[in-house]
Order: structure tokens, then C-alpha cells, then sequence
């Protein structure tokens, strides 16, 4: 059975919109796109080009998809593969699909994830769609969290956990930090909620 793993950058205050141009989503007027580029150090990049390395295939919902479609294509070199892995992408807009080995899912997105999560093949990588995130979480589709914790709370923004998130234990796998102060922490679904009280 493959996982489904989520690799997110995250401000403090839990947003994840933007983080890599002023372009990148300005829905909701959002001004702070591009919010990770002055922590973005030697070491991070490090770390983001081994867990990228890992050979693994991408769930991408349709803004991230179109992102990466004019830009990997022609930049292979910086991640090795992509363009030879399967990227499944969740869309109810229309799409144009010209990326090889790039497959739209269908209208019941939930149930064909569920089916992906049953094959025998390589574990499923899900880069930036908030919007996706919040449906993995809603139904529980969420198996690992690799999370970059930016030292800047935004105010506003798309969070990472919003509306789709359910109560759910996470174990913490391996953290470290960066120079600039970025915490990198991967953790993986670790059963149900328990609750407790202190004292007698």
C-alpha cells in the first residue's frame, strides 16, 4: 500500500498560501507571496533535494499542477525524474494536460485516491494544493506531514489546517533546523485523538 505524504512550507501562524512569488496566488488579496525566498538557505535546499529525490509519484490539485507544468518540463536537472513520474492531478475546472505521464483523476476524486493509496507502487507526493490538502485531510487520506515551519506569521492567508482537518494523532519522525531558523519536522498518522486530565 502506498502513502500519501504532503511536503508543505508553513508560516507560524499556519499559512501556506504564496510561498514562492508575489504571483504565485494573490486570491483573497493576499500580499505576501514569496514569504519563504529570504530564509530559503544552502541547507534547506539541501533537504528539500533529497526528500524530491525520493522516487515518488505526485497528487497535485489544478493551480500547483499548471505551476509546475510550464516549469519542470524544462528544468529536470534540479529535480531528477519528474518527468518521468506519474502525476495525478484533482481538477473540476477544465485542464489541458500536455505534461507526460500526467493523468486527471475524475469526478469522485476522494474514491480514486483511495484506490491509488491500495496500488502496489511508489508512494505519492502532494506539493503546495491547499485546497486538495484540505480533502485529503477531510477524509483522513493524509499518511505523513513533511513540514518546513518558517520563523513569520502572515495574519491572513490559506492555512494548512482549515476547514478539512479532522481530529488526528500525528508521531513525529525526524526535525531538525536550518541557519535562518526553519524547522523541518516529518511526522506520520499515529491513530485517534486521547484526551486526559492532569492531577487526581
Amino acid at each position: 500500500m502506498r502513502k500519501i505524504i504532503v511536503l508543505t512550507f508553513v508560516t507560524l501562524d499556519g499559512v501556506m498560501q504564496a510561498p514562492g512569488g508575489p504571483e504565485e496566488d494573490p486570491s483573497g488579496g493576499f500580499k505576501y507571496g514569496g514569504w519563504t525566498v529570504r530564509f530559503f538557505d544552502e541547507y534547506l535546499g539541501r533537504v528539500m533535494g533529497e526528500q524530491m529525490s525520493k522516487r515518488s509519484d505526485l497528487l497535485l490539485g489544478r493551480k500547483t499542477f499548471e505551476i509546475f507544468a510550464e516549469y519542470w518540463p524544462n528544468h529536470e536537472a534540479d529535480w531528477p525524474g519528474i518527468n518521468e513520474v506519474t502525476k495525478y492531478v484533482a481538477s473540476h475546472s477544465p485542464l489541458k494536460i500536455n505534461w507526460e505521464n500526467s493523468v486527471r483523476l475524475g469526478s469522485d476524486v476522494v474514491e480514486e485516491i483511495r484506490k491509488l493509496k491500495t496500488q502496489d507502487a511508489p508512494d505519492i507526493q502532494v506539493h503546495g494544493s491547499g485546497n486538495l490538502i484540505q480533502t485529503l485531510l477531510m477524509h483522513d487520506l493524509v499518511d505523513e506531514l513533511w513540514l518546513k515551519i518558517f520563523p513569520i506569521t502572515l495574519g491572513n492567508g490559506k492555512r494548512l489546517f482549515d476547514k478539512g482537518t479532522i481530529p488526528a494523532n500525528f508521531k513525529l519522525l525526524e526535525s531538525q533546523a536550518t541557519p535562518s531558523g526553519v524547522v523541518i519536522a516529518s511526522y506520520t498518522r499515529d491513530g485517534e485523538v486521547k484526551t486526559g486530565s492532569f492531577g487526581a
